[in-house]
């Protein structure tokens, strides 16, 4: 006769540790994570409210507190009348009107900040305490410098805005700007969830059936990257107040003057009506990617996450182009610009969700293990 049944093998106490561990540093990278949304939402705010100009001062500490005296306000009123923005744009709108765009930059200055002081705060307890996972250090030393580089583009970005001439930002520096927040967002989402879920337990399905999805999800990854950084061109030369019609553009498909600019190639970063097509034509093959791949995982994948990463990648991308369709024909309303800008990391989480519930488990096995993988 059979014996009686063994119980289960006692997990180790160091193993239990390890993964306690691995799941704190995870919720900690995920609040970073979220932080940086917010920093992208509230970064579009001030370029739609044209409030990225109002402080003229880089000053990383004494910046921190707003100005708490009448004297200090009408000094830095004084400071910014004498850039071309004040002079062409708001000439005369009082220090109350110079109050109202101040406030937007500096609480944006203020999060850029506070997610600095969150992130090298948490590296440091993690860091003495010895609950940093095998092979993660590297890693999160490279995404505080990251940080830190973002904060000096910033700078770079708004500097350029004080130049002759200029009423706003250099649109190539804003693209640098949005890229680097992008990654970085994208950087911490993805270290949080491989801490939370190192190797997938098996694979979500037939093999060539992920690996087809893999390669479809990848490319509305990536074309979704180009929308948002074409989008950020859109933004700043402020092609979206042009062209408010939607499909076509006043009754073309492809706009008139599309090539007008030479060299040919300005015309991809400075030509109003090539510039924004090139968003519309790269939102929608991000968005027909992303319905192709919902609709591939929902007949050829078991119900399951990975089905449901699919699906939610392909209803973010249609709420996606809905408010970009919004925001056009309404002429850019700056509420509703915020929404699609936030709107727009929404998808590229799902679009990393779902790239990491279809990952091959013999390869993420064989990253964990390799020698000073990070």
């Amino acid at each position: 006769m059979p014996g009686p049944p063994r119980p289960p093998a006692a997990i180790p106490p160091d193993a239990t540790r390890s993964r306690r561990d691995a799941r704190a540093v995870a919720a900690w990278l995920l609040a970073i994570a979220g932080l940086i949304w917010a920093m992208v939402v509230i970064g579009g705010a001030t370029r739609l409210t044209g409030s990225g100009l109002s402080i003229m001062e880089w000053a990383p500490l004494a910046g921190t507190l707003p100005p708490l005296s009448e004297a200090e306000w009408r000094r830095l009123y004084e400071l910014y009348q004498t850039i071309p923005q004040y002079e062409l744009v708001n000439q005369g709108f009082g220090l109350e009107g110079f109050k109202e765009i101040f406030w937007l930059e500096w609480i944006h200055r203020f999060w850029g900040r506070l997610i600095g002081l969150a992130y090298a705060g948490g590296l440091a307890w993690f860091w003495l305490r010895g609950r940093i996972p095998a092979g993660f250090k590297p890693r999160l030393l490279l995404l505080l410098a990251l940080g830190g580089l973002q904060g000096a583009v910033g700078w770079f970005m708004v500097a350029s805005g004080f130049e002759a001439d200029r009423t706003a930002v250099s649109p190539y520096r804003l693209v640098v700007h949005l890229g680097l927040a992008l990654g970085l967002y994208a950087a911490v989402l993805w270290t949080a969830l491989s801490l939370l879920r190192p190797v997938p337990a098996t694979q979500p399905g037939p093999a060539p059936v992920i690996a087809s999805l893999r390669r479809q999800v990848k490319a509305t990854a990536w074309l979704l990257v180009a929308a948002m950084l074409a989008g950020g061109f859109v933004a700043g030369i402020r092609a979206g107040l042009a062209y408010n019609s939607f499909p076509l553009m006043e009754g073309r498909l492809v706009p008139e003057g599309y090539w007008r600019l030479d060299p040919w190639w300005q015309n991809l970063t400075l030509n109003i009506p090539a510039v924004q097509f090139n968003h519309r034509l790269l939102a929608t093959l991000a968005g027909l990617a992303a319905i192709g791949a919902g609709l591939a995982a929902w007949r050829r994948l078991p119900a399951g996450p990975a089905r449901r990463a699919c699906l939610g990648l392909a209803a973010a991308f249609g709420l996606q182009y809905a408010l970009g369709v919004a925001t056009l024909l309404l002429v850019v309303p700056a509420w509703l610009g915020t929404l699609h800008q936030g709107c727009a990391v929404l998808a590229l989480t799902a679009a990393l969700l779902a790239l990491h519930r279809l990952r091959d488990p013999g390869r993420a096995a064989a990253w964990r293990t390799a020698p000073g993988a990070a």
